[in-house]
C-alpha cells in the first residue's frame, strides 16, 4: 500500500517508487535470488548422492563464478550498445534452458561433472550479460533510487535466507532434480516480469554506438576511461580488494568450518540465518536513512562486520556469534544500498552500465584469492587468529575508506523528478 509521501508524488506529477513496472522488477529480481540461493544447497546434494566430493562441487561452483567474473565487462559494453531489458530476458530464457537440461541429468541419474561444470559456464555467461543492465534499470523504474535498492536489497535478502531451506525442504521430498526444475522455474519468471515490463527510454541517450570489433574495443576502453576517471569509485574497489583478499574471502570458510566443527552445522545455519536477518534490517534502514554523504555513511556500517569473525574468532557461544553475524549483516547491506545508489546517480546513463560491469569485476575478482589463502594461512597461524586479523582488518577498510577524501566528501546527488505518464514508451535497442 501506498504511503502518503508516494500519494502526494504521484499527485505532483513524479513517478512513485511502487509502480506497476517497478513491483514487476522487484519480483524478477527477488525470485530470481531466490532461485540463485537454492543452487549450492542441489549441487552440493546432487554430486555427492552420485559419489563425487567436495572438490567437484567447488569446481562446479567456481566454473559459473570464473566465467561471470571473467566476461561480466564484456556484458557491460553489451548492455550499454542495445535493449538491456532483452539481453536481460535472453540471459533469463538461456538460464531456464541450461537449469531444466540439469535438473533432467540429475532426475535420470545422468550426471557427469564435465558437463555440469560446462552448464556452469554456460550459466555464468548469461549471468555475465544480465548483471550489468541491473545497474540501469533502477533509476529508469525510480525517481527514489535509494528507496529502490533499499527495497530491492530487502527483498534479495529475504529470498537468501528462504532459499536454502526451501532447497533442503525439496532435496528431502523428491531429489537434487527437483531443485533444478524449481530453479528453473524462478528464471522463467523472472523473465515474464521483464517482458511486462515497460522501460522510459534512458535520460540524454543520445549516443549510437559504432559497431564491429573495433567499435566494441573503442567502447570497452572508453568505460575503463570513465571508470578511471572518478577516483571515488576505483579507490573504493581497490580497498574493497583488500577487503575480499583479507576480510570476506577468508571468513566465510573459516567461519563454516569453525562454527561447525565445535557446534554443529545446526549452529552453523542459525548463524547464517542471522547474518541474513541483519541483511533484512540494514535494507530497512537504509529505506529511512537519507545521508547526504553516502558513502561517507556506509564506510561507518561497514565497522560493523568486524563483529562476526572477531565472534567466532574469540570462541564465544552461538548466541553472541549469531548476534555479531546479525550487525555485520546490517553494515554489509546498508553499504550496498549507499554504494548502489551512489552508482547510479553519479554516473551518467550511456555508460553506467559498463561503469557498473568494471565495479562488480573488480569487487569479485579477489574473493577467490581470499578463499585460496584461508586454508594455508589457517594451517599457519591458526583459524581463529586468521579469523581475529580478518575481524581487524575490516576495521582497516572502514577506516581506508573514510580516510580518502574523493569517497567521504562525495556529496550524494538525487534525480529529477520524472512525470507520470500513462504509457510510458518501451525499452528500445540503440542499433
Amino acid at each position: 500500500m501506498a504511503g502518503p509521501g508516494e500519494k502526494a508524488a504521484a499527485v505532483g506529477g513524479v513517478r512513485p517508487l511502487w509502480s506497476r513496472d517497478f513491483g514487476l522488477f522487484f519480483v524478477a529480481r527477488a525470485v530470481a535470488r531466490l532461485g540463485d540461493t537454492m543452487l549450492p544447497v542441489a549441487l552440493a546434494a546432487g554430486l555427492l548422492q552420485h559419489g563425487y566430493g567436495v572438490g567437484a562441487v567447488g569446481l562446479a561452483m567456481a566454473a559459473t563464478a570464473a566465467a561471470f567474473a571473467g566476461l561480466v565487462v564484456f556484458g557491460g559494453v553489451i548492455a550499454d550498445r542495445f535493449s538491456t531489458r532483452k539481453l536481460m530476458i535472453g540471459a533469463d530464457l538461456a538460464r531456464l534452458a541450461t537449469q531444466a537440461l540439469t535438473a533432467v541429468l540429475f532426475g535420470t541419474g545422468h550426471v557427469v561433472l564435465w558437463e555440469i561444470c560446462v552448464i556452469g559456464v554456460l550459466n555464468g555467461v548469461a549471468g555475465a550479460v544480465f548483471q550489468p543492465g541491473v545497474a540501469s534499470t533502477v533509476p529508469r523504474l525510480a525517481t527514489d533510487v535509494q528507496g529502490a535498492n533499499g527495497a530491492i536489497r530487502v527483498a534479495e535478502s529475504a529470498a537468501q535466507l528462504a532459499g536454502p531451506a526451501f532447497a533442503g525442504v525439496l532435496v528431502g521430498l523428491a531429489d537434487p532434480g527437483g531443485v533444478f526444475a524449481a530453479h528453473a522455474a524462478t528464471y522463467a519468471i523472472s523473465a515474464l516480469c521483464l517482458l511486462l515490463l515497460r522501460l522510459p527510454p534512458l535520460a540524454h541517450a543520445g549516443r549510437v554506438p559504432g559497431r564491429g570489433a573495433r567499435a566494441f574495443r573503442t567502447d570497452l576502453v572508453e568505460g575503463w576511461r570513465e571508470f578511471r576517471s572518478r577516483t571515488w569509485m576505483w579507490a573504493v574497489i581497490a580497498i574493497w580488494c583488500l577487503y575480499m583478499i583479507a576480510v570476506w574471502g577468508p571468513s566465510v570458510p573459516l567461519v563454516a568450518t569453525e562454527v561447525v566443527r565445535q557446534h554443529g552445522a545446526g549452529a552453523y545455519g542459525l548463524v547464517n540465518s542471522a547474518l541474513g536477518a541483519g541483511t533484512v534490517v540494514g535494507g530497512l534502514i537504509a529505506l529511512r536513512l537519507r545521508p547526504r554523504r553516502m558513502l561517507r555513511a556506509g564506510a561507518v556500517a561497514v565497522t560493523g562486520f568486524t563483529a562476526f569473525p572477531t565472534a567466532v574468532g574469540l570462541g564465544l557461544d552461538v548466541p553472541a556469534m549469531a548476534a555479531g553475524a546479525a550487525v555485520a549483516g546490517a553494515g554489509l547491506s546498508f553499504w550496498g544500498v549507499m554504494w548502489a545508489t551512489t552508482v547510479q546517480t553519479q554516473v551518467q546513463p550511456d555508460v553506467l552500465n559498463r561503469i557498473h560491469a568494471y565495479d562488480v569485476a573488480g569487487s569479485l575478482a579477489m574473493m577467490p584469492v581470499g578463499q585460496a589463502l584461508a586454508g594455508p594461512a589457517a594451517s599457519a597461524l591458526g583459524t581463529h587468529r586468521v579469523l581475529l586479523v580478518s575481524g581487524a582488518v575490516s576495521l582497516v577498510v572502514a577506516a581506508a575508506l573514510l580516510a580518502v577524501r574523493p569517497i567521504r566528501d562525495l556529496v550524494r546527488v538525487d534525480p529529477a523528478p520524472a512525470p507520470v505518464s500513462a504509457h510510458e514508451p518501451a525499452d528500445r535497442a540503440r542499433a
